[in-house]
């Protein structure tokens, strides 16, 4: 009887394994190297764990940067967030939520993670534009806004059969934009907080809501109107209380 033999391979590669080991620990790394004032290096390390969107024929490359878009603005916004304090506590706080990111909430792919993906995406994203780049021109104000909030409503229809996301997308990314470029004339601030992202973050959720609801076949229309009731309550008492005395840029 002939012996067989059997050649046990790594079920999905060394090349799998450098990738899970160098996302589990880019947490660590990042919190590591903020804390000796190398950010670059740190951001430079988010970009080479993504080193497999370029593992197939150019064609692809830009498909897969959009794919990955929202997961790399997370990584770049926490790990910016923690440079942009000296407090130890506060780059502690950061690491741990750039650490649940990468173990918990990113590898999950039922409808609710991947709708509260694209939330903090959204929110991350726009938080550190807004308050990192306020000073920037209206023209970067506006592109940056229509990336994140494109990003962020791409991620979201992923998880849906929805044969019209991307235009949906970019439909949301336009208002959003058009939005950026009237409000970025005032760029009202309260405290740490810019005014348009507490407008977007009410529409955006809101509209994020009804849909799920709607997709779900749980929207009734009571519900309907009092979820547009609330999300007009808030943009109004915005809007009212506001002081559009200031000087426009």
């Amino acid at each position: 009887m002939r012996a067989v033999a059997f050649r046990i391979k790594p079920v999905r590669g060394f090349s799998h394994l450098f990738y899970l080991a160098l996302n589990g620990l880019l947490p660590i790394l990042a919190y590591i190297l903020v804390r000796v004032d190398f950010v670059a290096v740190a951001i430079f390390l988010i970009f080479l764990s993504k080193w497999r969107m370029f593992a197939v024929r150019p064609r692809y490359w830009l498909a897969n940067l959009v794919s990955n878009g929202l997961d790399i603005m997370v990584a770049v916004s926490l790990v910016l967030f923690m440079a942009s304090t000296s407090s130890g506590w506060w780059q502690l706080f950061w690491a741990l939520l750039y650490g649940g990111w990468i173990i918990w909430l990113k590898p999950r792919y039922d409808v609710l993670s991947v709708s509260a993906q694209a939330m903090a995406g959204q929110l991350l994203g726009l938080s550190l534009l807004y308050l990192k780049f306020g000073d920037s021109s209206i023209v970067g104000l506006v592109a940056g806004t229509w990336l994140v909030t494109y990003l962020s409503a791409r991620h979201y229809l992923t998880s849906f059969e929805e044969t019209h996301g991307p235009l949906l997308a970019h439909i949301w990314a336009y208002f959003s934009a058009s939005l950026a470029f009237v409000l970025a004339h005032w760029l009202l601030f309260y405290g740490t907080v810019a005014q348009i992202i507490i407008i977007l973050t009410t529409i955006g959720y809101g509209l994020a809501g009804i849909y799920y609801l709607d997709a779900t076949d749980r929207l009734s229309a009571s519900l309907q109107k009092q979820m547009l009731g609330i999300m007009l309550a808030i943009l109004f008492v915005i809007i009212v209380f506001s002081n559009w005395t200031g000087s426009t840029l």
